[in-house]
């Protein structure tokens, strides 16, 4: 194993004195007003950083890098396969067109702390949208496009915008959506009604414009008179994103100003370890944290090279996407979702279409979003020969909570972990009544506080919801409502979601140590493991699983198969007997199985179909394969 010194070393800088190191950190960025106060309380007695610093994101991702002599280097990198085309945006280019539609935002009545609602698919104008909002001070909510109608009228109710921000239409695979009838449907639901829309029409489909609420996108920017950055100050918002959660009312968390930058920076240094000129590829979208932290900000903070990719990792055309765009454009480090790479190898599982392309210029492939099973694990370690690192972070955190720290030194990895703490998160291991838990003893994971820079403020118009919901279980500690565990090493383990641990006769078991073994079996695709209701044990395990393309196995042999090696590495007490063989598994847009729509399914309870899903028809299709499996 490596040594830990050098992470080590730095992890103690924060530890003995937070703030003076995120004082040395704040350096990181060029401030308008440099912060006096590093840590300070609000009215709502909560912890914000730098908030008497002033400085303007938009500035610092642009204008900035334009100043230090990058104007031309490539700001985003535009690859659409559902549409054929590619294109690039400099600094300078990318600056023009953000300062042009902050000018447009302003003549619509847009000034600093005012919300845009911004409901777009994956191309550049939804970035440039982004930063036009932060140049003014003005507060961006993304809401992803495709969104029901319902869903994102809730939103517009909660932030109450000014402006909402669209296009004609998205594209999925090969599929047009159009986006302006529900846009329209969302607007007649709320009871807030946005003054102007602004719309991007595309050709792929064009829109009825409403006048003289809707305005088109060119026009605006034909008419606008460039705007300059507005200085805000450290604990302004910058953005409100809103959790997946599949009831209720959506939660909107707030990211302010100075310490999302600040923690930005520090994490493309200490845990990507990337640099100006750099280009790095987070294949998610804008509308997720991931595509927020980076694709938009963190790079371009960074002044890195981003790509912004309006594709599928297989389908578009096939399952060798990735590849092409790695080898293409000379990304270092790429970053997506486990559930992206198992689509990937459910399609090529010999790698194939990895063959021939040259990856020479990618270093490391970062994996979060959801837990990486040891499975996907060893395939992309074995067909790529490169470092595959692990990282657990949230939509509250912004950045990673648990990772590889390579900026300091690259750890040995560890299949199941997240790797390390990062300096800022103090992580402990809770039991039930709030006391710390020795190694090796699974838990809840829970954050000292204060929490660090660019993690969330509030809950938007709610800080009481933050605090019931975050803050109150056990005080002093910011409770992330994973469980896992640590190893004697420090690494630490996340089992997933508190309500996935499973009461099997009155033994607390976790489904993620299930589906890793499941997961290894060489038929299986993708798992996922629920507790269905006993009347005898309480709960019982189940696995749905996906096969590889190609398996031709009987299901019995197969159920009978998974039975074994869970008996053989869990013990009889995981009473795993029932396995069902699945079509897909049903997900949200970001990639993570809806495990408890499942359990709620099986156990013949009432159940929502999220907002977030990526196919309703799947829920139908896993009811009805329930009721046969019972049935039989």
């Amino acid at each position: 194993m490596a040594s830990t010194q050098p992470y080590q070393q730095h992890y103690r800088q924060f530890s003995d004195n937070p703030e003076q190191f995120w004082r040395e950190q704040a350096d990181l960025i060029q401030w308008y007003r440099k912060p006096q106060t590093i840590l300070s309380k609000d009215n709502n007695d909560y912890y914000r950083w730098y908030s008497d610093g002033e400085l303007n994101t938009s500035y610092l991702c642009l204008d900035y890098h334009i100043e230090q002599g990058r104007g031309k280097q490539a700001a985003i990198i535009y690859d659409s396969p559902v549409t054929d085309s590619q294109y690039t945006l400099t600094y300078e280019e990318l600056r023009d067109q953000v300062a042009t539609l902050a000018g447009g935002l302003r003549q619509l009545g847009v000034e600093k702390g005012d919300r845009v609602v911004i409901y777009m698919p994956m191309v550049p104008e939804a970035a440039v949208a982004m930063l036009a909002c932060a140049r003014l001070g003005a507060v961006h909510s993304v809401v992803f496009g495709g969104f029901a109608p319902h869903e994102l009228a809730v939103r517009i109710d909660d932030a109450k915008p000014k402006v909402l921000i669209t296009a004609s239409c998205g594209i999925e695979v090969d599929k047009v959506i159009a986006y302006k009838p529900m846009v329209d449907q969302a607007i007649a639901e709320a009871g807030h009604k946005p003054e102007h829309t602004v719309l991007l029409q595309r050709q792929q489909c064009q829109a009825e414009m409403q006048t003289p609420r809707d305005i088109d996108w060119h026009q605006l920017m034909a008419n606008a008179q460039p705007a300059d950055p507005v200085a805000v100050s450290g604990s302004d918002p910058l953005y409100i994103l809103y959790t997946s959660g599949t009831t209720g009312k959506p939660k909107g968390v707030v990211r302010d100003n100075g310490g999302h930058a600040v923690a930005m920076r520090y994490s493309m240094k200490t845990v990507y370890d990337v640099q100006a000129g750099d280009t790095y590829w987070a294949a998610s979208d804008v509308g997720w944290v991931v595509g927020h932290s980076y694709i938009v900000y963190a790079p371009l903070l960074t002044g890195c090279t981003t790509i912004l990719f309006e594709g599928k990792p297989v389908r578009t055309p096939d399952a060798g996407a990735f590849w092409r765009v790695c080898a293409e454009h000379n990304v270092k480090v790429m970053f997506t979702a486990p559930t992206a790479f198992r689509a990937v190898r459910k399609e090529d599982p010999q790698g194939l279409l990895l063959q021939g392309q040259d990856l020479s210029s990618l270093e490391r492939i970062y994996l979060a979003g959801e837990r990486l099973d040891p499975s996907t694990y060893n395939w992309l370690s074995k067909h790529t020969g490169l470092p595959i690192l692990d990282h657990w972070w949230q939509t509250e955190t912004a950045w990673a909570i648990a990772g590889n720290p390579a900026g300091l030194e690259l750890l040995e990895p560890k299949a199941g972990s997240a790797t390390v703490p990062m300096p800022g998160y103090q992580v402990r291991i809770l039991d039930e009544i709030g006391e710390p838990l020795p190694a090796n003893n699974r838990g809840l994971i829970a954050i000292e506080l204060p929490l660090p820079p660019g993690t969330l403020a509030t809950i938007w118009g709610n800080h009481q919801r933050f605090e019931a919901g975050y803050l109150k279980q056990f005080p002093g500690y910011y409770v992330t409502g994973d469980e896992g565990y640590k190893d004697d090493d420090g690494y630490l383990y996340v089992m997933g979601r508190a309500d996935d641990v499973i009461n099997v006769a009155g033994h607390r078991l976790s489904t993620g140590e299930m589906e890793e073994i499941v997961g290894a079996h060489k038929a299986v695709a993708e798992c996922a493991v629920i507790g269905v209701a006993d009347e005898l044990k309480g709960q019982m395990p189940m696995g749905l699983v996906v096969l590889k393309d190609g398996q031709d196995i009987d299901p019995a042999a197969l159920s009978e198969q998974l039975r074994q090696d869970v008996r053989s590495r869990i013990g009889g007490i995981s009473c795993y007997r029932t396995t069902l063989v699945v079509d897909r598994l049903p997900k949200t847009r970001s990639g993570k199985i809806l495990r408890r729509t499942m359990r709620q399914i099986a156990d013949g309870r009432d159940y929502q179909v999220p907002s977030t899903i990526d196919d309703p028809a799947i829920l139908d299709e896993i009811k009805q394969q329930l009721a046969a499996a019972s049935g039989a």
